[in-house]
């Protein structure tokens, strides 16, 4: 009995899952959500290639444009979460998701591809503002933050349970393996969505004036600190293309590398992301831990452009050090940055606010491919030490403008009645 209860122990330490309540749910249908993302993203350019027939070009232009235009839906859907029941809507786009997602069935030309992957970015975008208003009403104020690094955690496992699953299509590789990827991913998305109607409803705060619409998008002071969060965000694109043509062009590491730099991050992310999430609950200690990310991912930037200079063995043992600094800093950057665009947003805007997060991260996300590889790839070392330099100097920014917002704010700070502790039972 006694080593059964050890090993019970044992695997609710490592397990990103909270104990059972309204958080587990939410997480249980984020695994759902993401195991599904896996499937889809592992096999999504071979299914559009080999199964529809469509050339990698057109899949490339198709999917640039669709995650442009999608940005815009960011704003108004989180405006809406904040209008209305945010576990409600989620659900409805989860369905409406599942109904797109199945729609990838029927692509069989280009412009047909460019409309539906318009309207999965436009869902995909608005759905990650509403989802960051759903995390705060089940966190409420003090466990949102811990909320959003469970879920984080929780969203990495997901997302490479579902890329393992997808590697039984990849060997088979036909047209009905692939097919079977995507049914996979609109079963997921409609799991989802039932877990998530578990879940109470959150009526939004009732407050004595009408909402300003568009107010987000004129907080200057609150966009100047999402505005940092996102050019941090381009760490992300450093990690997910830069980095994996740099070890291959620049670097004597074999090619195996780049898998075992993505794997250490997704493992760091799922065991690390709650734990480094307890400093910075709030805006002052999470723009101190945004300061300390930029510095920290400065630092793995440049183990990262030490590589080019140094035997094999040292450069495969230099980039897996650099991961384990550079996921330090994107955890740190996580979970201040979402200290950050909710403890600075109106709190009968929530949604909105987030919307406006989000849209400035996905900006910056747009626009790294093209400025980091050109950068690093054409540059070479110096591009990272700019790159470096960049979020160094960002970090070290965000203090400072945190400070500016908070005594900027006018809203008091307001309590939904709707919010309750993150153990409460479902």
């Amino acid at each position: 009995m006694r080593t059964k209860a050890r090993i019970r122990g044992h695997w609710r330490a490592l397990s990103p899952l909270p104990p059972p309540g309204r958080l587990r749910t939410l997480s249980l249908a984020t695994l759902a959500n993401t195991v599904g993302a896996g499937l889809w993203v592992a096999g999504a350019a071979l299914y559009l290639t080999r199964a529809v027939g469509l050339s990698p070009t057109e899949v490339g232009l198709g999917l640039t444009v669709a995650g442009l235009v999608g940005l815009t839906a960011s704003v108004p859907l989180g405006g809406l979460a904040d209008r209305r029941d945010p576990r409600t809507l989620r659900a409805v786009l989860q369905v409406a998701q599942a109904v797109v997602a199945a729609a990838y069935l029927l692509v069989g030309s280009f412009p047909v591809f460019l409309l539906v992957a318009t309207l999965d970015a436009l869902l995909i975008s608005g759905n990650l503002a509403v989802r960051a208003a759903l995390i705060a009403a089940v966190g409420g104020p003090e466990g949102r933050v811990h909320a959003f690094a469970t879920l984080r955690a929780v969203a990495n496992l997901g997302v490479a349970l579902g890329a393992g699953l997808a590697g039984f299509a990849l060997v088979a590789d036909t047209a009905w393996a692939y097919r079977l990827l995507v049914l996979g991913n609109v079963a997921t998305y409609l799991v989802s969505a039932a877990l998530i109607m578990r879940l109470p409803s959150y009526p939004p705060a009732r407050r004595p004036v009408r909402p300003r619409p568009g107010r987000a998008l004129r907080d200057g002071a609150f966009l100047a600190v999402a505005g940092a969060s996102a050019v941090l965000s381009l760490h992300w694109v450093a990690l997910t293309l830069v980095l994996p043509l740099w070890v291959v062009t620049r670097t004597d590491a074999p090619p195996v590398t780049v898998s075992a730099v993505l794997l250490v991050n997704t493992l760091l992310t799922v065991l690390l992301a709650v734990r480094l999430s307890r400093g910075a609950r709030h805006a002052l200690p999470g723009a101190a831990t945004m300061r300390r990310a930029g510095l920290v991912l400065a630092a793995g930037m440049l183990l990262w452009a030490a590589t080019a200079a140094v035997p094999t063995t040292v450069a495969v043992g230099l980039l897996l050090v650099a991961t384990v600094v550079y996921t330090l800093g994107d955890l740190w950057h996580a979970g201040a940055g979402a200290a950050l665009a909710y403890d600075l947003a109106a709190p009968d805007a929530i949604g909105a606010y987030q919307g406006v997060d989000a849209l400035l991260a996905g900006l910056a996300r747009a626009a790294g491919p093209a400025l980091l590889t050109w950068l690093i790839l054409d540059g070479g070392p110096l591009g990272w030490l700019a790159l470096a330099g960049l979020l160094a100097v960002t970090g070290l920014a965000v203090p400072p403008l945190t400070r500016r917002a908070l005594a900027n704010r006018a809203d008091p700070p307001l309590r939904p009645a709707s919010d309750q502790p993150i153990s409460s039972s479902t």
